[in-house]
């Protein structure tokens, strides 16, 4: 009888540990990324962003994000070239939604972004249209991110 009981305890504590929802099982977003590749298409406008003296990570938890994007190459004006921000954020199948709690460009908060995910290896794609009717914005973007190791 006491080594059911332990082994009830046992199966109780690792279903506990692993509250991860489905999607998150199937989507791994969790972890740190780096930007690799970013294309924004603007009406009949393509544009590949330059990523040369620039890096861009974006940080995963279970409920949250954060991105940080910077220069690289040590200008004295940190700012100069500076673009934060992050907040909660949504995972339904491969639907991903980002609600932009925070960012250094303050008319962007309180922004809903609804982008489509997918893995490969240790790729991470991710398409979506951004759109803020107030700022006259309204651009699909394509971003590539390659998940650092820890």
């Amino acid at each position: 009888m006491r080594a059911i009981s332990i082994l009830l305890i046992i199966t109780m504590i690792s279903c506990n540990n692993q509250k991860i929802s489905q999607e998150q099982k199937l989507i791994p977003l969790v972890g740190t990324w780096e930007l690799i590749s970013a294309t924004t298409i603007q009406g009949d406008s393509v544009q590949h962003k330059k990523l040369t003296g620039k890096r861009m990570i974006k940080i995963i938890n279970d409920s949250h994000f954060a991105f940080l994007n910077h220069d690289i190459n040590k200008e004295k004006d940190s700012l100069k070239y500076y673009i934060s921000g992050g907040g909660k954020y949504q995972l339904l199948g491969n639907q991903y939604i980002e609600f932009l709690e925070y960012c250094n460009s303050r008319e962007w908060e309180g922004n809903k972004f609804e982008f489509k995910v997918e893995i490969l290896g240790d790729t991470l794609i991710q398409r979506g249209i951004e759109k803020i009717e107030e700022l006259g914005i309204e651009r699909e973007i394509t971003e590539v991110y390659l998940k650092l190791k820890k």
